[in-house]
């Protein structure tokens, strides 16, 4: 049913209110987003951080985790009581995680193709003459015999394979051409 003509109220402005506060809180409030998908996905939001991570077998406080043994006197063994392992009761997160781990690093830097080429030109006009690679009308940047030489070493270190490759191009058009 309708309100009657006249009874709403019109919203009035809040000048006694923070909003920087108010956004501030709110932002604070709102859960922050896991990035890691397989802890997102096992995620209980209705249990607290520290609950949720012990059921995933992650430890929250890696002091408490591993405690440091002091060097103490050696307790009796009628002493020492053996605190039970909290339930692991999802699994999954962890051997996703291990198997996430143990994949091999990928290789994410590599040279600028200019700077392949500008190498690949130098020896191949000059092979180690450096000086003569530094008087090259290439030489666009004026480096030095030193800083060519440390180029090509630049170049050797990451691709190893290619650069046998081309070294071994370079002695068979050299065989060729005598």
């Amino acid at each position: 049913m309708p309100k009657a003509k006249g009874k709403t109220r019109r919203q009035k402005f809040g000048y006694n209110v923070n909003r920087k506060r108010l956004n501030r809180n709110a932002r604070r409030k709102a859960a922050p987003r896991i990035e890691c998908s397989h802890i997102r996905h096992a995620w209980d939001h209705a249990k607290s951080v520290r609950q949720n991570l012990a059921e995933m077998g992650l430890a929250m406080d890696p002091n408490k985790a591993v405690p440091l043994r002091k060097r103490k006197v050696k307790a009796m063994e009628v002493d020492v009581e053996e605190r039970p392992k909290e339930l692991v009761r999802k699994p999954y997160v962890l051997n996703d995680l291990e198997a996430e781990a143990s994949l091999p690093e990928k290789k994410g830097n590599t040279l600028s193709r200019d700077l392949i080429d500008y190498v690949r030109y130098m020896v191949e006009n000059h092979g180690e003459d450096y000086k003569a690679m530094a008087r090259d009308e290439k030489n666009y940047y004026q480096d030095t015999p030193k800083q060519i030489r440390n180029k090509i070493n630049v170049y050797k270190r990451f691709y190893p394979a290619e650069w046998q490759a081309f070294v071994d191009s370079l002695q068979k058009n050299k065989m060729e051409v005598e």
